[in-house]
C-alpha cells in the first residue's frame, strides 16, 4: 500500500511538472517577455510571423471580429468570410444554380432566376443609415444581364433579383448606395440602343448608342428594390460610382472611360485622350425632376434627359481610363483612381461647388459643363503603377490597390503624402477596409481582392485560384497577416462588424405559410385532375407521408416543412432521376413543382446528414404509366 501512494505520488509530481514546462513553452511563443524574454520564435519562423499567427487566430469557442463579403464574379455568388481568421464561412447563391441547397430548383428561386442560368457578380454593397452600415441588407449587381439582388442579412438568403433593369447594357458603375439607401445607381458599361431589342449598326455609335444611369430606389422597410428614374447619358463605358456623404450628401460620382467613343480596338483607340471624366450627378435634383413629371418612357423606365434638368449633370477631368471614384468619409474630397496614371487625383467637392457657382468652367462636351480642372483639384498623388481603388481608415489616410505593381499604398489626406507601400500577391483589383465606405471606418484590418495567385498556393492544374490577403493597419507600416485562397473572382468585398447584424436560426411557426404543414396528421396528397398536391412533413428521422402515388403527365406541386424547431437540423430532399433537390431549414417550408414526365419507381431521401437515423428517412414517389 505504501509503496502504491509513493508511486501515485510521484506520477502526480512528474505529471505537474510536464504541465508547467508544456505552459511556460506556449507563455514563451505568445508572451516572451513574461517567460523571461525567450523570443517567440523557433528555428526558421519569424517573430512576424508568429505575430501574424496569433492575429488571425480565433480559438475554439470565440468568433471572428467582421463579416467579409466578396463578390464571385462570373460564378454568380458571394462568398462570407470571417476577419481576421479569413475563414469562409458560406457561399450564398444569388445569380446562379446552387444544388446544395436547392437554390434555382425551388419554385421561388427558379422564379427569381428567370432565364438565366449564370450571372457576373460584381459589386455588393451594405444598406447604410446616417452613412454607417446598419446590417439588414446586402445589395450585389450582376454585369451580364442587367440584375441587381438583394440578400437580407438575417438569413443570409436571396430574397429578390430585380431585372434585366431597362436599358442598362451592364452594369459595371454600381452598386454603391446613399447614406440612407434611398437609392443606388447602376451606369452602363457599354453604350447601346434603348430600350432593348433596339438595332442601330455600328457605325452609328455616336448617334444612337446611349449610356444610362438608373437609380434604384430601396424601400426602407423591407429593402424592396425598384426602378425610381433613369438618366441619359454619352455613349461613354461607365467604370465605378460612389455616393457622397456629409457635405456632399446628394450628389453621385461615376467614372467613364472611353470617352473617345470608340467601338474597334479599345485598348488602343480608348486611350487617345490625357484625360477622361468623373461625372457628378446631382441626384436629388434628378429625383425632383422625376417627381415633376420631366421623364420619357423609353423601354417601362421613366427616362430624364439631362438638357431638360439643367445644372444637375457636370465633368470633372481626370486621368485617362479612371477606374474607381471614391468619397472620403467627411465627404470633403472625391478621389479618381488614374489606372492608365501613376497617380491619384483628389478634388474639393467645396471647391467643385465654387466652380458650379462661379460658373467657372474649360469648355463643354455632350452640353455638359467641363469644371476648371485646376480648381478643383487639390493633389495628384503618385502612388505607383497602375491605381484602381482607395479605401479610407480612422486615422485621415487612404489605401490605393496598384494593380500593375502588386502593392497597396498608404497615403495621408492631410499633406497628400505616400506613407507606406507593401507588395501583395497579385496585381490587386479591389481593396475593402472595415467600414471603409462609411463615414465612420474602422482602420485596423484592410483586405486586398488579388486577380492572380500564380505561386502562391499548392497547384491544382492550369485554373488556379483567386487570392486574397489580409493586411494589418494597427502600427504605421502595414502588414500582411494572412493569405487565403478563393474560388473566381471577387471583384470588390465589404466588411462590417459582426454585431450588427442580427441573424434568426429557426424559421418561426406561421399556419398562414403556404402549404405548411406542422402536424403529420395534416401530411396528404391532394388530386384535383391532373394536378396533384404533396403536403409534407420532415422530422427526424421520416417523411410523412413516405409514399406517394402519382400519374405520368401530372403536374405535381409538392410541399415540404422542416418541423424540426432546432438550429442547425436541416433536412434536404432530393428525387432520384427527377434532377430535383433542396433543403428545408428549421421550421422552413419549401416548394416544388415539376411534370411527372417518366413512369416508374423513384426513392427521395434526406440529403442533409440530420440525425444517427438520415439513412432511414426516404421514400418512394410511384409513377403509374399512363397505359
Amino acid at each position: 500500500m505504501h509503496k502504491g501512494r509513493l508511486k501515485t505520488l510521484f506520477t502526480a509530481v512528474a505529471g505537474l511538472f510536464a504541465g508547467l514546462l508544456l505552459a511556460y513553452s506556449i507563455l514563451s511563443q505568445i508572451n516572451p517577455e513574461a517567460a523571461g524574454g525567450l523570443k517567440a520564435s523557433k528555428e526558421g519562423v519569424s517573430e512576424d510571423v508568429v505575430d501574424a499567427a496569433l492575429k488571425t487566430y480565433v480559438p475554439p469557442g470565440q468568433l471572428d471580429e467582421y463579416y467579409l463579403f466578396a463578390s464571385g464574379g462570373h460564378s454568380g455568388q458571394l462568398f462570407v468570410f470571417g476577419v481576421p481568421s479569413m475563414r469562409r464561412i458560406r457561399s450564398i447563391p444569388v445569380f446562379n444554380k446552387e444544388s446544395a441547397v436547392g437554390y434555382g430548383w425551388t419554385t421561388d428561386t427558379k422564379e427569381m432566376l428567370g432565364d438565366f442560368d449564370w450571372g457576373d457578380a460584381h459589386h455588393p454593397a451594405l444598406s447604410e443609415t446616417k452613412g454607417d452600415y446598419d446590417g439588414r441588407w446586402l445589395f450585389i449587381n450582376d454585369n451580364a444581364n442587367s440584375r441587381v439582388a438583394r440578400v437580407n442579412l438575417d438569413s443570409f438568403t436571396t430574397q429578390q433579383i430585380l431585372g434585366p433593369v431597362p436599358n442598362i447594357y451592364g452594369p459595371h458603375g454600381s452598386v454603391f448606395l446613399t447614406p440612407n439607401s434611398e437609392y443606388f445607381m447602376m451606369a452602363s458599361r457599354f453604350a447601346g440602343p434603348i430600350p432593348y431589342g433596339t438595332y442601330s449598326d455600328i457605325d452609328n455609335f455616336k448617334e444612337d448608342y446611349k449610356g444610362v444611369m438608373a437609380a434604384i430606389a430601396v424601400d426602407p422597410k423591407d429593402g424592396n428594390m425598384s426602378v425610381g428614374w433613369e438618366l441619359l447619358l454619352p455613349p461613354w463605358s461607365y467604370d465605378l460610382s460612389d455616393a457622397g456623404k456629409g457635405v456632399s450628401d446628394g450628389w453621385c460620382f461615376l467614372t467613364t472611360y472611353n470617352t473617345e467613343e470608340a467601338y474597334h480596338l479599345l485598348e488602343v483607340e480608348s486611350s487617345q485622350r490625357e484625360r477622361d471624366y468623373i461625372v457628378a450627378i446631382n441626384w436629388k435634383m434628378l429625383e425632383q425632376a422625376a417627381k415633376d413629371g420631366k421623364v420619357k418612357d423609353i423601354g417601362g423606365a421613366k427616362v430624364i434627359d439631362p438638357n431638360d434638368v439643367p445644372g444637375s449633370v457636370y465633368l470633372v477631368p481626370c486621368a485617362k481610363s479612371p477606374h474607381g471614384v471614391d468619397v472620403t468619409p467627411d465627404g470633403k474630397y472625391f478621389v479618381g483612381n488614374g489606372k492608365l496614371s501613376p497617380t491619384v487625383t483628389v478634388f474639393s467637392f467645396e471647391k467643385f461647388m465654387e466652380c458650379v457657382n462661379n460658373k467657372d468652367f474649360q469648355g463643354e462636351e455632350r452640353g455638359f459643363p467641363i469644371v476648371n480642372y485646376e480648381k478643383t483639384r487639390v493633389a495628384e498623388v503618385e502612388v505607383g503603377l497602375g491605381p484602381l481603388h482607395t479605401q479610407f481608415d480612422d486615422q485621415g489616410n487612404a489605401y490605393t490597390s496598384l494593380f500593375v505593381e502588386s502593392a497597396v499604398a498608404k497615403w495621408s489626406l492631410s499633406d497628400f503624402k505616400v506613407s507606406d507601400k507593401t507588395q501583395v500577391h497579385y496585381c490587386p483589383g479591389h481593396l475593402t477596409a472595415a467600414e471603409g465606405d462609411t463615414v465612420n471606418p474602422d482602420g485596423k484590418y484592410l483586405v486586398s481582392l488579388n486577380k492572380l495567385a500564380k505561386d502562391k498556393y499548392l497547384s491544382v492544374g492550369p485554373s488556379h485560384p483567386e487570392s486574397m490577403q489580409l493586411i494589418d493597419l494597427t502600427s504605421s507600416k502595414m502588414k500582411v497577416l494572412y493569405d487565403s485562397p478563393v474560388d473566381p473572382e471577387p471583384h470588390f468585398a465589404q466588411m462590417i462588424k459582426a454585431d450588427k447584424i442580427k441573424t434568426f436560426e429557426v424559421y418561426p411557426k406561421d399556419e398562414t405559410i403556404e402549404g405548411a404543414v406542422y402536424a403529420k396528421e395534416d401530411a396528404r396528397v391532394v388530386r384535383d385532375g391532373n394536378n396533384v398536391t404533396v403536403y409534407m412533413m420532415g422530422f427526424r428521422s421520416r417523411y410523412y407521408p413516405d409514399t406517394v402515388e402519382i400519374n405520368e403527365g401530372d403536374h405535381v406541386t409538392w410541399y415540404l416543412t422542416n418541423t424540426d424547431f432546432d438550429e442547425d437540423i436541416t433536412h434536404g430532399f432530393g428525387i432520384m432521376f427527377y434532377d430535383i433537390n433542396c433543403e428545408a431549414q428549421p421550421g422552413q417550408t419549401q416548394k416544388l413543382e415539376f411534370v411527372a414526365d417518366k413512369a416508374g419507381v423513384y426513392p427521395y431521401y434526406c440529403t442533409n446528414f440530420c440525425s444517427a437515423l438520415h439513412q432511414e428517412m426516404q421514400g418512394y414517389l410511384l409513377v403509374k404509366p399512363k397505359s
